[in-house]
């Protein structure tokens, strides 16, 4: 199926309570090959460094839903076939993945590339981009879950460079049944992968690309890499193991089986760029030197 695909640039920061996403997400779109079909903006705000409210166990929760509700508005104004999105945290693929998955009923399938399970609630952190799977398949938050009018069956849900989550997310995921490839059975093979989509029949899938999978040592522009971070600042949480060529085999493979009516990616972190771009602004001459 051809069919119309949306480009869908979503800057959103807030749901990672990281300025550095807004920029990462504005480079990503720059980065990005020229879009075939129409392209959209969903508004949010840039960071001014005055940081954001904590609502009722979510940091700056009313902005969240108000980005996703225009993010939901959009869609369905232009009703697309695909859905292209550039972000922005993880949160920015709950409104497109809901209503692809709305579109397409049980003939969707969700490929979830992540070194994160991203299934926690309100109970267990702040940030809603941790939640965004979870709130797909109508579990956590209900101003988030209400939101998704058909949720994804677990089944039809796998993960890909998954290894490791806290206690209280492997409990999630055991209750859930969710099927994962872990980093090192796709060394070579996509086949755990192409294995699942055939046992559940997928004829569409959406594919959620967390650039945390990758291997900080392959790809700087990732959280892991933050260049003021403390040297502890990142012990006991999972890093990225699968290698950027790792990642392109298996989604490719996936898209020679199943149609790919969904791509998501996200967590674009170009901490040099950002580095770069601050330098610039203080120089004098050309910045405020």
């Amino acid at each position: 199926m051809s069919g119309k695909t949306l480009r869908l640039h979503i800057p959103q920061w807030q749901g990672g309570n990281l300025e550095a996403y807004h920029f990462g997400a504005q480079l990503l779109a720059w980065l990005a090959p020229a879009a075939t079909g129409p392209v959209a903006t969903v508004e949010v705000a840039e960071p001014d460094g005055s940081g954001l409210s904590w609502e009722d166990g979510i940091v700056a929760r009313s902005v969240l839903l108000k980005q996703l509700d225009r993010a939901a508005q959009v869609l369905r104004n232009e009703t697309p076939d695909k859905v292209v999105v550039l972000g922005g945290d993880c949160l920015v693929d709950l409104a497109p993945f809901a209503y692809l998955n709305e579109r397409y009923e049980d003939e969707l399938a969700i490929l979830w590339v992540d070194a994160h399970p991203d299934v926690m609630t309100p109970q267990q952190t702040a940030h809603a981009h941790a939640m965004v799977l979870g709130n797909l398949m109508g579990q956590g938050d209900a101003n988030f879950t209400e939101r998704v009018a058909r949720p994804v069956k677990p089944e039809r849900v796998m993960y890909a460079g998954l290894f490791d989550m806290s206690p209280a997310e492997w409990t999630t995921i055991e209750r859930l049944g969710l099927r994962r490839a872990t980093p090192s059975q796709l060394i070579d093979s996509s086949q755990p992968v192409i294995e699942w989509l055939r046992s559940i029949g997928a004829k569409h899938v959406a594919i959620h690309l967390d650039l945390d999978v990758i291997d900080p040592a392959q790809l700087r522009s990732v959280y892991f890499t933050r260049p003021d971070a403390a040297p502890d600042a990142f012990d006991g949480i999972p890093q990225g193991r699968m290698t950027v060529p790792q990642v392109v085999r298996l989604l490719n493979d996936v898209a020679e089986q199943v149609e790919v009516v969904g791509l998501g990616i996200t967590e674009h972190l170009p901490w040099d760029a950002i580095t770069i771009r601050d330098m610039l602004q203080a120089l004098p001459l050309i910045g405020k030197g």
